[in-house]
């Protein structure tokens, strides 16, 4: 049985986004309701509650706040717990010296970040991860966004594509090296070689993904090849792309400080290598505790972005109340 009601709410939204003009239809709404909307709107069949019984609308919901409050107090919890239990099985000598006790490994840690040496090597890791992690944005999203406009060009480049992804970064070290020297361009270089897979692949993913009926009505509305992209396409293929950038960020980092720790560049793997023989354990750990920080900073900031910029898409709003 039709649901009529819903069949209006599709039919006033389309009248209105008509009446706006295509140039600033937003069609990943239109699409939305075009798409998922109008196929239950045929298939619905009304439902008769039983007389007392509490709908969704007027059924008692928890605070939201406490439930957001209980999402972030569980894993601070449970990570001071496993820090206690580490440095009372790490105090009682039963994993030898080569494992220092958590307080010791944080008192080195102070002692560390108080050197301006540390700084400047925080600083060559930070800067060669960063620039590295932008050029391959640049090159991987504009160009997956190509690759998928047409089969052709997908089909006639996935060889060499499929070549050259599974490729380790640290196997063409030497080649980076020789070409490059040891120092930031080198770093650069591999990082962005290393990150780019991964944003590359989610924008072709995401923009193969979009619903055929999105482009469909907005072919209906008169919207050229580009028109269609930019406002179907490119919204539709925004949470695959962040996954993507969220995933390089994490790799782009493994890959500056592997790089550091062979080559001997300035940088935190550089510090780990040199503290390591010179027996310094407990501020080796410490410096892969930054190293820990620094991929926990940035997934916790791709996390906020794709929060903040997907707010409409429903993972996000599952995600925000269940916190």
């Amino acid at each position: 049985m039709i649901d009529h009601h819903r069949l209006r709410e599709l039919a006033a939204r389309l009248d209105i986004a008509a009446a706006s003009g295509k140039d600033t239809l937003h069609l990943t709404e239109v699409a939305r309701y075009s798409s998922a909307t109008f196929r239950s709107v045929m298939t619905a069949a009304p439902t008769v509650e039983p007389a007392g019984t509490p709908t969704a609308s007027t059924a008692p919901r928890p605070s939201v706040r406490r439930r957001r409050g209980g999402g972030r107090l569980l894993p601070l919890a449970t990570t001071v717990g496993i820090l206690v239990v580490a440095e009372l099985v790490l105090r009682s000598g039963v994993l030898g010296s080569e494992f220092p006790a958590v307080s010791s490994v944080v008192a080195a840690l102070i002692t560390e970040v108080s050197n301006a040496a540390f700084w400047d090597r925080l600083y060559q890791t930070v800067q060669s991860w960063l620039i590295g992690f932008s050029l391959a944005a640049i090159i991987a999203l504009p160009l997956g966004l190509l690759l998928a406009s047409t089969r052709f060009l997908f089909r006639s480049t996935r060889l060499i594509i499929d070549f050259l992804r599974p490729i380790p970064p640290l196997a063409i070290l030497p080649l980076a090296v020789l070409l490059l020297g040891s120092g930031t361009s080198m770093k650069v270089w591999l990082v962005a070689f290393s990150a780019v897979w991964p944003m590359l692949f989610q924008t072709i993913y995401g923009a193969h993904d979009v619903d055929g009926v999105a482009r469909d009505t907005a072919r209906s509305y008169g919207l050229g090849r580009a028109q269609i992209y930019r406002h179907v396409v490119i919204p539709g293929a925004l949470p695959y792309i962040a996954t993507g950038v969220r995933l390089a960020a994490t790799i782009a980092l493994v890959v500056t400080i592997a790089t550091e720790l062979i080559v001997g560049s300035a940088g935190l793997g550089y510090r780990i290598n040199q503290v390591r023989y010179g027996g310094d354990m407990t501020t080796m750990y410490a410096l892969i505790l930054v190293a820990g920080l620094l991929g926990w900073l940035s997934t916790a900031a791709s996390r906020a972005l794709e929060k903040r910029l997907l707010f409409w898409h429903p993972s996000q709003r599952q995600a925000g109340g269940g916190q």
